[in-house]
């Protein structure tokens, strides 16, 4: 009398596995020597596609390889049908959720490394890598998850329609939330400002430190960090002045009304020759301005050649000790605020008042 087990005898069942620890042994071999070999050659490469060969290698989930084992080794044998539907089920599920996980570790991966190489070329990577990298690693599972409802006889078709009719009324209840994502998208893609530029958003100003989904976090100059909601930023007036290739610059000396026509007409030249003076510094114009309340006052207008704050408060120092030095040896005042009073009235009111004389006594 033959032993059986679901009409399978002890050779077939022997058979299944033997063929079970095969493919396993196979398997892990494989995925093995793969990781010595490419850990022996990545050092050596200038690529990144051996690293991230590496990272989605060692993903790998023993559920996946003991699945697939139990999936060859079930071939040989004659399982009731139910048994080996959900057999079939069950493995190209694991396989789905495996290829999944593939696929987002080399994402992942990928759009990381990316961001490390360009981060100091180009500041953008840092905000517009995260936020596609979320994208597509989101859509990848969104596909294997219909894929896996698919395998298990779900009509998708009806559920992606009823999942549109649903997105509409989440949509609607998450309006906020949903505008503050989109705008996120439009900041990664028209890149207003990313992270490091310098900006002021109506009377706050401060650098961009992180971009997310729904809000974007500045450091300002005190070292307190501001959080705009992303809609509310869009909304805003923003200057970036990252972007500054060149800064125009706006200054007035004033001197007294008392200096003479040689030292007025003396000020616009040494006002010239301060700026030009300057290798980051372009003149434009000097000119006696007017006459203000109090002083005579001379507009200057020069291009500092950098976006620099810094570099700009240099030329305009040096600018200023030259002027000090120039006017001091010329002997031109610089003019501060002064009032004169003046006093008018009546002559009588002038002139002291006389004594009066002694009356003569009546005899």
């Amino acid at each position: 009398m033959r032993f059986l087990l679901t009409n399978n005898d002890l050779q077939s069942w022997l058979l299944a596995v033997a063929i079970l620890v095969a493919v396993i042994v196979l398997l892990y071999g494989v995925k093995a020597l793969l990781l010595r070999r490419l850990t022996r050659i990545a050092p050596h490469t200038d690529t990144y596609l051996d690293d991230l060969a590496i990272k989605i290698l060692a993903s790998t989930q023993p559920l996946f390889i003991f699945l697939m084992g139990v999936h060859a080794g079930a071939q040989v044998l004659s399982l009731p049908p139910r048994s080996d539907s959900i057999l079939q089920h069950l493995s190209v599920t694991v396989f789905l959720l495996q290829a999944a996980r593939w696929g987002d570790v080399g994402i992942k991966g990928w759009f990381h490394h990316y961001r490390l190489r360009r981060s100091a070329e180009d500041a953008a990577s840092t905000t517009s890598t995260a936020a596609l990298g979320f994208v597509a690693r989101t859509a990848l599972w969104m596909v294997i998850l219909l894929m896996i409802l698919d395998n298990f006889g779900v009509n998708i078709t009806t559920l992606v329609a009823s999942l549109g009719i649903g997105g509409i009324a989440v949509a609607l209840a998450m309006q906020n939330i949903l505008g503050d994502l989109f705008s996120s998208l439009s900041i990664v893609l028209d890149k207003p400002f990313v992270v490091g530029d310098f900006i002021i958003v109506d009377d706050v100003l401060g650098t961009v430190e992180y971009v997310g989904l729904k809000t974007t976090r500045l450091r300002s100059l005190g070292g307190e960090q501001i959080v705009f909601s992303n809609s509310d930023l869009l909304k805003s007036r923003i200057r970036n002045y990252k972007h500054m290739q060149t800064r125009r610059i706006v200054f007035t000396i004033r001197t007294p009304y008392q200096v003479s026509k040689a030292q007025l007409l003396a000020v616009p030249a040494l006002l010239r020759e301060a700026v030009e003076r300057q290798e980051m510094a372009t003149f434009d114009r000097a000119h006696f301005k007017g006459y203000g309340a109090s002083s005579l006052e001379f507009e200057t207008v020069y291009y500092v050649k950098s976006g620099d704050y810094g570099v700009y408060m240099d030329v305009q120092q040096a600018i200023n000790i030259f002027l000090f030095e120039r006017f001091d040896e010329q002997g031109i005042p610089f003019a501060y605020p002064t009032q004169l009073l003046r006093l008018d009235g009546p002559e009588e009111w002038m002139t002291p008042a006389r004594p009066e004389e002694p009356r003569a006594a009546n005899g």
